[in-house]
């Protein structure tokens, strides 16, 4: 559970300080997800990367890993109504405003299942650290587990890159989710 909470805490600022440089434009990211009114829209965007960034601190050094484990579950998983809602609705041209906020490429500007899908996977993490929780550790076992934790986030965004470079901002599990959700749609 140590790795974990550590992997989530590098997550949740990795994601966290792009959206800390653009505030007004997250601001706009979050009410373009049509779920909040305007001034609550723009209230969330300017105060959820700052608790991106605190929940994701304590969940590296503790000694409050629960509760912050359960913050960030709820965060995930407001992130996966969000994006779930919004691809149900078959809106896909939004910018997730996850880790790649404000690319200048326009990588990060469609939503697709993966994202939901990764969203989903962090929150249940995270509601495992805060089920089982953290046991105490000395200094030295820290130090290890920040450092393999940042090694595991770099390869996640390494491989996130050179998927993107490859195939293209879609993602081939997109398209397998998306005829899911046509389905689900015709049996209704």
């Amino acid at each position: 559970m140590i790795l974990v909470s550590g992997l989530l805490g590098l997550v949740l600022i990795v994601a966290a300080l792009p959206k800390l440089r653009t505030a007004a434009a997250f601001g706009k990211t979050v009410e373009a997800y049509g779920l909040l009114p305007g001034r609550l829209a723009h209230a969330v965007g300017r105060t959820l990367p700052w608790a991106e960034l605190v929940t994701g601190a304590t969940l590296l050094t503790g000694p409050l890993w629960r509760t912050a484990a359960t913050a960030a579950a709820l965060m995930f998983v407001a992130f996966t109504a969000g994006l779930t809602v919004n691809l149900m609705r078959g809106r896909t041209d939004l910018s997730c405003g996850c880790f790649a906020f404000g690319a200048v490429d326009g990588a990060a500007e469609r939503i697709g299942w993966f994202h939901a899908a990764r969203a989903a996977a962090l929150a249940g993490l995270a509601t495992t650290v805060a089920v089982l929780g953290v046991p105490a550790t000395d200094t030295e076992d820290r130090l290890v587990q920040l450092v393999v934790a940042a090694g595991l986030v770099g390869v996640g965004v390494l491989a996130a890159e050179v998927r993107t470079v490859l195939t293209g901002p879609s993602d081939g599990m997109d398209s397998v989710l998306s005829r899911a959700r046509s389905t689900l749609r015709e049996v209704r």
